[in-house]
């Protein structure tokens, strides 16, 4: 018997992890039901250690674990170790809505390509109808993704829509990295070194989720400072993958100069907006100027947490 278990990350949102809970659960019935050989559970860890999700979930059929430790790290690590007797994990995040048919997709991938693990695609939907300056912007954009077709292989994924072989983790001696719990990144060198260890990551187009965007995500601050994290942890990776110190100072310098280009462009962008009145020159600009900082930022050593706690 393949044991498959869905485990879903949580913090102070009882609500919203009580309604996607169900949905999961659903999920994971359909895919024992129609695979043959494999069991299917769901786990929510909470990372608050007033353990409010996991109250949230009691009765609705499934597992719930409190992990104290701060940090989406330490969150990822308990699911990991709360795993120990599964086959396969898949993550998926607390303010996702997983479309039919989600899980089972991504199974058959796995089944049929062999790979250790399997992302799929996330699209956004907006609680309330965003500003036109947000949707200008692309701030929830993912379009790097979008060619992508079933089968295809990538170097790297994000842990909200990914399903890994734990055999093959546990083989890599694999584990999200502390260091990053509170600015980001784990997700992309943990998928970093699974490839840099032979495992093979492949896409799912038909494993899809719609992440939820509530209404306090598309205020102007929060998306550019959201910006700039994403940048930060992006080079920060970047910079700890590469092998050696000489590797390491050329792609420092490159990531400078486009960190100034960069940040260049989105000046001249934003003066060119305020000159034709043009929004979405006025979003993108800010959008480049934002990445810019987080770029120059890793660049010298300096690391936005996005994730740390306010009380």
């Amino acid at each position: 018997m393949e044991r498959l278990v869905v485990a879903v990350l949580t913090y102070r949102r009882p609500e919203r992890i009580a309604a996607l809970v169900p949905l999961l659960v659903d999920q994971a019935g359909d895919l024992t039901r129609r695979a043959e050989g494999v069991e299917a559970s769901v786990l929510v860890v909470d990372n608050d250690p007033a353990g409010a999700g996991a109250a949230a979930v009691a009765g609705l059929g499934a597992d719930a674990v409190v992990e104290p430790e701060p940090g989406i790290s330490a969150a990822r690590n308990r699911a990991l170790r709360a795993a120990d007797d599964h086959d396969l994990l898949v993550f998926v995040d607390d303010d996702e809505v997983p479309h039919a048919g989600w899980l089972h997709a991504l199974h058959t991938t796995y089944r049929e390509t062999g790979a250790a693990a399997v992302a799929g695609a996330v699209v956004s939907r907006y609680a309330a109808e965003p500003e036109p300056w947000v949707v200008a912007g692309g701030f929830y954009d993912r379009a790097h993704r979008g060619g992508l077709r079933t089968g295809d292989q990538v170097g790297s994924a994000a842990t909200n829509n990914l399903l890994l072989d734990l055999r093959v983790v546990r083989r890599a001696g694999l584990a999200f990295d502390p260091a990053l719990g509170l600015s980001g990144g784990e997700d992309t060198l943990f998928t970093s070194a699974l490839t840099a260890a032979g495992g093979r990551i492949v896409w799912c187009a038909e494993a899809v989720v719609s992440d939820v965007v509530p209404t306090d995500r598309l205020t102007r601050p929060y998306l550019l400072a959201r910006t700039a994290g994403l940048a930060n942890a992006s080079a920060r990776v970047a910079l700890m993958v590469a092998p050696g110190r000489g590797r390491r100072a050329v792609l420092r310098a490159r990531t400078l100069a486009a960190g100034l280009a960069r940040g260049a462009l989105g000046a001249l962008q934003v003066a060119r907006g305020a000159a034709q009145s043009d929004i979405a020159q006025d979003a993108r600009g800010r959008r480049s100027l934002a990445r810019s900082r987080g770029e120059l930022l890793a660049v010298f050593g300096r690391v936005l947490l996005p994730y740390a706690r306010q009380g």
